[in-house]
């Protein structure tokens, strides 16, 4: 049985992956296709108090149990089933239950950090890179925060000044370099998705699991 197609998408927060990974998803049907996102495998940090979580740096390399990502990533690989860690944002702590993806032609994964560890670049067929204009990003990350986390609107901005923004100049913006493909505008950006989308159905139909490359 051949190994599914891996591909990364990365990009800084609130750059548009979710959106680009969906649909990209969208554009591959009927292939079977699995979503894992890179934000499940936050540590979960039960030892710290809700407002020491708060003050976590969330956006450092750190903050990932990057084994368990690993493995997963190697089961799903194997084309087995894997128990999706849930994370929740609100509290900053993973949840009991998890979610269960099923094996695939396709993985789709993303994340901020996602291209940083060479170890799961090396697993990553197909890299895309988003690459959206910081004040478009905050902006999307102010309205998603305040509307689906329930966060207020001081204490995302000091986040973003704290953590977001240096972490991002430190590890997500030189991780572009790895990119096979890089995606202005985010999500919006049709074009782009069509020709990713072709791209990856080619790759499918010569058959899944070409050879990585870092």
């Amino acid at each position: 049985m051949t190994r599914p197609l891996f591909i990364g998408v990365a990009g800084g927060s609130g750059s548009g992956k979710s959106t680009i990974a969906q649909r990209i998803a969208t554009g591959l049907a009927p292939a079977r296709v699995a979503m894992v996102d890179m934000d499940a495998y936050y540590r979960n940090r039960s030892d710290l108090t809700f407002e020491e979580r708060k003050r976590e740096n969330w956006d450092h390399p750190n903050a990932l149990e990057m084994d368990l990502f690993l493995e997963q990533l190697g089961a799903l690989a194997r084309r087995e089933a894997i128990p999706k860690p849930v994370y929740d944002y609100a509290t900053h702590l993973r949840r009991a239950e998890s979610e269960r993806v099923e094996p695939a032609d396709a993985v789709i994964v993303d994340g901020i950090l996602l291209f940083t560890d060479e170890r799961v670049r090396q697993r990553l067929d197909v890299k895309v890179f988003v690459d959206t204009e910081a004040d478009e990003r905050l902006i999307r990350r102010l309205d998603r925060d305040v509307a689906e986390r329930g966060r207020p609107l001081r204490e995302i901005l000091d986040q973003y000044l704290a953590t977001v923004r240096p972490m991002h100049l430190q590890f997500v913006e030189p991780s572009k370099r790895y990119a096979d493909v890089i995606v202005p505008r985010g999500g919006e950006n049709a074009v782009a998705v069509g020709m990713i989308v072709s791209l990856v159905r080619d790759r499918l139909g010569r058959g899944p699991g070409a050879a990585p490359h870092g």
